[in-house]
């Protein structure tokens, strides 16, 4: 009888799931193991699946080795570590035909665990734990390390490695090191002594990771906004949210210090609510400061008044917004691509705002610089749209690169000089026929003073109830929307130059899709793919749209709300259009774009097709 997949030898392609106890430190044990696989030049993708408490209910992370750098989920699981006795029937059910379970044997589970496909394998890891650590606390986190050695000898994965990052991570704590290397030789020695090793599913050494890192999207765009030049950042906790302002505080920490008195040159600020923190965003940027916030949806909706105000009044903020699963608290600790509409439209009345969209952390670091000197160079907020996927899950991605010569693009901001050379300052007059006015700093000149106002108001800043004088000043400011198509990042076009078939996707839908593409390709359907990176939409969106018959639109929401503002906004025939949606709140995979395309199609076109190619 022919072997399965996972029973067949499967060298640095396989997906390994883990599941246990939030607030058992389960999370340093899986990333530990990842970052050794990262170690041995392997490409490896890590997601991070827990609930909304603190402690308690159950959590899952997802590792996928993968030879060929692919970083979407595969929808498959090839091993499964099951530590958490409450989730033992559902992690069962998930092991991929052929694949292997590992768990816990002190407390026998045979009739719990029973599946004639897949080999089961056990470990009495809290009875060696007990045996070997003193304290309820330790044997808990020790118990989590130990698997990591337990699958080092399974999966052949070097213990060196291990032992390497254990020591950079607790350089100032020996005692850590020696406690923690314990654990993984109890694990490894168990595995050897008493387990089949090695299994079918194994590493081995590549040099695919050279030139990477392994980064999460928060701390990426925590760390482009230093670069970027901010230096205030009112916020408000929100998952998934919250870590790039703490990222952004300990990059300040270490690179917005005065070296001659030790003081620090930022202000970090946790506001009562996003309502405050948008506040204080706008009043430092008017002030002339670069300053931020990041939240998430609920955030957004919150701040939408105060939104109105910065686009009317024209002053720059930047707003990440790190996407959730909603309505309402929704699942905060899921992750879709759900705000696209609302953030695009933010706040009551006449307003379109720009928008980016990062695919992966490093676009998150670089796109946050784009960001500050969009809002600054259009006066207008930008929203950065990442999602909890990004954000908080570590991705492979190259060494992020910095140009020294980098200055902020401040805009239309008038020097004293200039300022006093003028007849008379009007704020939001058009003199460059561009929709952008000249602006000025608090504080330069007395002649530069104005009274910003979110009311009524004319093109020469003046309080006006007069329906001529306001439509020429919203007039200007969609002429200054239409400019900002020049300014935004174009999208990444892959061409076959064969396909009238197109895909269109945003964010971190991107990994799914390169995926889905290359399986396409070998069944004989090439397609050609655009990644939007902003809106508004450039002039190449309309032409990649226009070029073809049938395009084919993915993202993660059950509205198609990219499909929506496409349609709104550009030439497009509806019907030309075809929503390939997904909205459970974990990362895409291929499969469903793939299963998606091939319905649509249907036989004789693909027949049609693959004859063509």
């Amino acid at each position: 009888m022919a072997q399965s997949p996972a029973t067949q030898d499967r060298v640095n392609d396989f997906v390994i799931k883990l599941g246990n106890v939030n607030g058992t430190g389960s999370a340093s044990a899986n990333t530990m193991l990842m970052k050794s696989i990262f170690r041995m030049g392997v490409p490896v993708m890590g997601k991070n699946y827990f609930p909304s408490n603190i402690q308690g209910l159950p959590t899952w992370y997802e590792i996928r080795v993968t030879k060929d750098a692919y970083v979407a989920r595969s929808g498959r699981v090839d091993l499964m570590v099951a530590m958490n006795a409450e989730t033992y029937q559902k992690d069962v059910r998930e092991v991929s035909p052929g694949g292997f379970l590992i768990y816990d044997s002190t407390w026998p589970r045979s009739a719990v665990l029973a599946r004639d496909d897949i080999a089961i394998l056990g470990a009495p890891l809290a009875k060696i734990c007990n045996e070997n650590f003193v304290g309820v606390r330790n044997r808990i986190l020790m118990k989590n390390v130990m698997y990591v050695g337990l699958l080092a000898a399974l999966l052949e994965l070097d213990v060196e490695v291990i032992r390497q990052l254990l020591n950079e991570s607790y350089a100032k704590k020996p005692a850590l090191v020696d406690a923690n290397m314990k654990a993984v030789q109890l694990g490894y020695d168990y595995a050897k002594q008493h387990l089949p090793c090695p299994l079918p599913l194994r590493i081995q050494r590549m040099d695919k990771t050279r030139g990477s890192i392994m980064i999460d999207g928060n701390t990426a765009a925590g760390l482009g906004a230093v670069y970027a030049g901010a230096t205030v950042g009112p916020w408000y906790p929100i998952t998934p949210s919250t870590s790039l302002m703490d990222a952004f505080k300990s990059f300040c920490a270490k690179l917005r210090v005065d070296p001659a008195t030790g003081q620090g040159r930022y202000a970090v600020i946790q506001a009562e609510d996003e309502l405050a923190a948008i506040g204080m965003v706008l009043g430092a940027n008017w002030n002339g400061a670069r300053a931020f916030t990041a939240t998430s949806g609920p955030g957004i909706s919150l701040m939408s008044e105060f939104i109105g105000l910065a686009y009317y009044a024209e002053i720059p903020a930047v707003i990440v917004d790190v996407q959730r699963v909603g309505p309402s608290t929704g699942m905060p600790t899921r992750t879709q691509q759900c705000d696209i509409l609302m953030c695009a439209y933010a706040s009551h009345g006449d307003t379109k705002h720009v928008l980016l969209f990062p695919s992966n952390p490093e676009e998150c670091f670089y796109m946050m610089v784009q960001a500050f000197d969009l809002a600054e160079r259009l006066q207008t907020p930008v929203f950065v749209l990442s999602d909890l996927d990004i954000g908080m899950n570590d991705w492979m991605c190259p060494e992020l690169k910095w140009d020294d010569a980098y200055r902020p693009d401040r805009g239309k901001v008038l020097t004293k000089e200039e300022i006093e050379a003028l007849p008379k300052f009007h704020r939001y007059l058009d003199k460059d026929d561009d929709g952008i006015p000249a602006r000025t700093l608090p504080g330069v000149s007395p002649k530069g003073a104005f009274f910003t106002r979110g009311s009524g108001h004319n093109q020469y800043g003046g309080y006006t109830e007069d329906s001529a004088e306001y439509q020429v000043v919203m007039e200007r400011l969609l002429r200054k929307f239409k400019q900002a198509k020049t300014l935004v990042p174009a999208p990444v076009i892959e061409a076959t130059g064969t396909s009238d078939i197109g895909l269109v996707a945003v964010g971190s839908s991107r990994g799914a899709v390169n995926e889905a593409r290359d399986i396409l390709a070998k069944r004989g359907i090439p397609i050609d793919y655009m990644r939007i990176k902003a809106f508004p939409f450039t002039k190449e969106v309309e032409a990649f749209m226009a070029s073809h018959d049938k395009i084919f639109v993915v993202e993660q929401n059950r509205d198609a709300q990219l499909k929506s503002l496409l349609t709104l906004e550009t030439d497009v025939p509806k019907s030309k259009l075809h929503s390939i949606l997904h909205y459970s709140g974990l990362p895409m995979t291929s499969k469903e774009i793939v299963e998606a395309v091939i319905a649509e199609l249907g036989d004789a076109r693909r027949a049609q097709v693959a004859a063509a190619t």
